[in-house]
């Protein structure tokens, strides 16, 4: 096949490619790093060789290696343009990677896996702390992006228009996660039904962290 995906179940950046490579009927070959076991397969010295940040996802195909997962997304756009991610203005392309920075830049990273080890172990945090942390910025955060796609004016049933994009790439796994988190999501009713649409489409069924190989 020649295509590799370094990948965990529960990583939200991974299940943004995993949909995406499902929308566009990409297959590759799944590596599996455990984010958990071992103090975190990440940080081991084989996995540093290929991303020294020590995060999944990573993409290989044919030489070019990929972290990041929008950096990836926009390369299998580029490289396989069929089922397109981003439409074809570029008004409407810089509105759906608006989408996709606000909750790829601005929510994830501050309730990553790491971040969440750091605020429990060296700053001592306690679990009902760190839950609040969590609640608070995917509920600012979302519900910042309900109000972009308001404010636009919304057409069809997902982020934009009637066909799935990076935005909703992005958008079902930090839903997933807040569902995960029991974070109230009643001040998103349209990204809850976006979710919702979304979990209807076989690709998206199918990159879900239960459904994968690596599921515990």
């Amino acid at each position: 096949m020649g295509r590799i995906l370094h990948t965990y179940f529960r990583s939200s950046a991974a299940y943004r490619v995993r949909i995406a490579m499902n929308l566009k009927r990409l297959q590759a070959e799944h590596v599996f790093i455990h984010l958990n076991r071992n103090g975190g397969e990440q940080f081991g010295e084989a996995f540093r060789a290929i991303n020294p940040q020590a995060l999944v996802p990573v993409l290989s195909e044919e030489g070019v290696q990929i972290s990041q997962s929008l950096a990836i997304m926009e390369y299998l756009d580029e490289v396989y343009p069929q089922v397109p991610l981003l439409p074809p203005s570029p008004a409407d392309r810089a509105f759906v990677r608006q989408l996709s920075l606000g909750i790829a830049c601005d929510i994830h990273p501050i309730n990553n896996l790491r971040v969440l080890k750091y605020l429990t172990g060296s700053m001592e945090i306690s679990e009902e702390k760190k839950s609040e942390w969590i609640a608070h910025w995917i509920t600012l955060g979302l519900e910042a992006i309900e109000a972009q796609i308001q404010q636009r004016g919304r057409t069809g049933a997902f982020c934009f228009g009637d066909t799935p994009t990076m935005a909703d790439c992005c958008l079902v796994p930090q839903v997933f996660s807040a569902q995960r988190f029991n974070v109230d999501l009643s001040g998103c009713p349209t990204l809850t039904a976006i979710f919702n649409t979304c979990q209807a489409l076989p690709a998206f069924a199918a990159a879900a962290p239960s459904r994968q190989p690596d599921a515990e």
